[in-house]
């Protein structure tokens, strides 16, 4: 029943930010897109790497 509820809420959350996200965001233009797509590979390969790295330190087969 717990899981129902959390779902639950995780849902309704979902629709009240693409609710909002669609009313009142602004367009992005091509300039800052082009920036953020060479950016965010970037940032996603470095968390990965902090994840892994996190991961080893943290496992117990030592």
């Amino acid at each position: 029943m717990t899981i129902l509820i959390i779902l639950g809420a995780l849902f309704l959350a979902l629709v009240l930010m693409v609710t909002l996200g669609e009313r009142f965001a602004k367009p992005v233009d091509e300039k800052q897109q082009a920036k953020y797509s060479k950016i965010l590979p970037i940032l996603v390969f470095i968390m990965l790497l902090v994840a892994f790295i996190k991961a080893g330190f943290e496992s117990s087969y030592f």
